[in-house]
């Protein structure tokens, strides 16, 4: 079922030639008005171009009124030349769309250390059909994503609509991940932006995969203003329920997981501390295989949270997965192979009580296949 933009947001995409695969690879996102917008990126040092310009933009405190994305190509430790490339991407799509380059955001995904090609980009740029659904750039952005990742919410007449890929190469600050939410509510900048960083911290910064933070991650919510103002509180919930499910998806989509895993600590000294507790435990390989193979091991989800730098006394922690106390200060008896058992679902839950405060937290992640490996072994050959 096709996905309505809000109010004045339009998108579409194209097969521009930058995938080898030949699916689509160029996508717009643009507003009709300028938009306030609040930006998160990532925190590698081997940032792209993309990144660069972005937080440059950011910087300046302008309106946004479009992002463009290739999606096959990071466009990443490309030199000189990549940071022109970027610009040449920024100042085509503006072409495009009769708008100044500094109202036009870009963003790369893909194979590091690839020549962009360019020329590509501005070939396909003009091809591409603007519509008032998302479903064509979802698709576009996509690179070993299996499944496009949409999210949208409603609250006071005013909609939010989240897009997002992400697959692999997927730690907090941030995740490997592209992620557009746009919103036709009038909100203030300043306000969106004192906002938006806390929901990149609760949620697609709580999405680990395989430990890998990416060169070209980015987080953008846009609003145009074209329906009104909105009572701020209910917004902001809402938007974070967006940026949840897509964090939710992207785990998920993890590459080659089958299962989505949950994991809620609670009794925790500080909502950081909860926060990284639980980034430990998602992102444990260890406990990751063993999500794999059903093997209900707590013993490595105590080492994880030991690690984590969350305080907790070991005889006051509790462990349960899919609802099963497996540990409570001590091992307890329970039926491994009915916990086993109750482990074969497509989403598995570990809650954890450290017994120390009233702050609680969440992560998400999945299970460690042959399937991961195998996608990350044959990636550019």
């Amino acid at each position: 079922m096709a996905v309505k933009l809000p109010r004045g947001f339009r998108a579409g995409a194209t097969r521009a030639g930058i995938k080898p695969s030949g699916k689509p690879d160029l996508a717009l996102l643009v507003s009709g008005l300028p938009a306030a917008w609040a930006y998160a990126a990532t925190k590698n040092r081997a940032a792209a171009p993309s990144i660069h310009r972005g937080r440059a933009l950011y910087a300046s405190g302008g309106a946004l009124r479009a992002v463009v994305v290739n999606a096959g190509n990071a466009n990443c430790a490309t030199g000189e030349r990549g940071f022109a490339d970027d610009q040449r991407m920024a100042q085509a799509a503006a072409t495009r769309l009769g708008l100044p380059p500094e109202e036009v955001l870009t963003a790369s995904t893909g194979v590091i250390g690839v020549t962009l090609p360019v020329e590509k980009v501005e070939q396909g740029l003009p091809q591409i059909a603007l519509t008032s659904e998302v479903d064509a750039f979802a698709e576009a952005i996509l690179t070993t994503d299996l499944v496009p990742k949409v999210a949208e919410a409603e609250v006071a007449g005013v909609r939010i609509v989240g897009v997002a890929k992400g697959s692999g190469m997927i730690h907090p600050n941030m995740a490997t991940m592209l992620a557009f939410v746009v919103t036709d509510a009038l909100v203030p900048q300043e306000a969106l932006r004192e906002t938006w960083r806390g929901i990149v911290d609760r949620t697609f910064n709580q999405v680990t995969v395989d430990g890998d933070t990416s060169t070209n991650d980015l987080a953008l919510l846009m609003a145009n203003g074209a329906y009104g103002e909105v009572p701020l509180e209910p917004f902001v919930e809402a938007v974070e329920g967006v940026a949840r499910e897509l964090a939710r998806r992207i785990a998920r989509d993890g590459e080659g997981a089958t299962k989505l895993m949950t994991v809620r600590v609670v009794g925790a000294a500080t909502e950081e501390e909860a926060r990284r507790a639980a980034r430990a435990v998602a992102g444990s390989a260890l406990w990751k295989s063993a999500l794999f193979g059903n093997d209900p091991n707590w013993g490595r989800i105590l080492a994880a949270l030991g690690n984590s730098g969350a305080r907790f006394d070991p005889f006051r922690v509790r462990v349960f997965v899919q609802g099963i106390p497996l540990y409570a200060g001590a091992a307890l008896p329970f039926d491994r192979q009915a916990a086993s058992q109750a482990m074969r679902v497509e989403e598995v839950e570990v809650l954890v009580d450290l017994g120390e405060g009233q702050a609680e937290g969440v992560a998400w992640g999945c299970d460690l296949t042959e399937g991961y490996v195998r996608i990350n072994a044959l990636y550019t050959t």
